[in-house]
């Protein structure tokens, strides 16, 4: 059975999916949930399904990066997770700590990747005139989103559509593809999961 720590920094929409489908012939289960942001709603969540929580908050480390990632790693390596999920997760990691857990931290980015990397995802798919978004799950290397792709959803971008309105239709496939993703992972299966 593999133990999964999850990382979050706000409600911990994809967070709480990931846990619901965890259970009966999974390959995983959650160790724990963690934070940079002690006032996240997603550790109440987490806590009502009795997930183990931890907040390291951020601001306690005002530009130490490695002060504030050194802090973290107390209660993520008391865990021992074989695989780690980013869900939501706001910082950027530093590059010996994505090294330290390479090949099994994954991310989940709203938008089709290699396409717009970083923030802004869905106003930028919309000025662009594209005619699908979506979200990726991707491997974490020190370079940003630009991981290996381990699975993807598709989404229409409909006239009229807002960055809001793609975010919410988007969010929803979100929903179906991490936990897809991460049973797939778990199990140790290698091709893309595509949604």
């Amino acid at each position: 059975m593999k133990r999964v720590a999850i990382l979050i920094s706000g409600g911990g929409s994809n967070m709480l999916r990931l846990i619901e489908s965890m259970t009966g012939d999974h390959p995983a289960r959650p160790v724990l949930v963690a934070s940079n942001d002690p006032s996240a709603a997603g550790l109440a969540h987490a806590a009502a399904l009795d997930v183990p929580t931890a907040a390291v908050d951020h601001r306690d480390f005002p530009r130490d990066r490695a002060g504030f990632e050194s802090a973290l790693l107390e209660p993520l390596l008391a865990a021992q997770p074989d695989i780690i999920c980013l869900a939501g997760f706001m910082r950027i990691l530093t590059d010996g700590f994505v090294r330290r857990f390479q090949g099994r931290m994954l991310n989940i980015h709203p938008s089709l990747l290699p396409k717009y990397p970083g923030l802004d995802t869905h106003a930028r798919a919309i000025a662009a005139g594209d005619a699908e978004a979506g979200a990726t799950v991707h491997l974490v290397t020190p370079e940003l989103d630009a991981g290996p792709i381990l699975g993807q959803t598709r989404v229409p971008i409909l006239p009229g559509d807002t960055p809001e309105t793609l975010a919410a239709r988007v969010l929803v496939q979100e929903h179906r593809l991490y936990p897809a993703v991460l049973r797939h992972f778990a199990k140790g299966q290698g091709e893309a999961v595509l949604l």
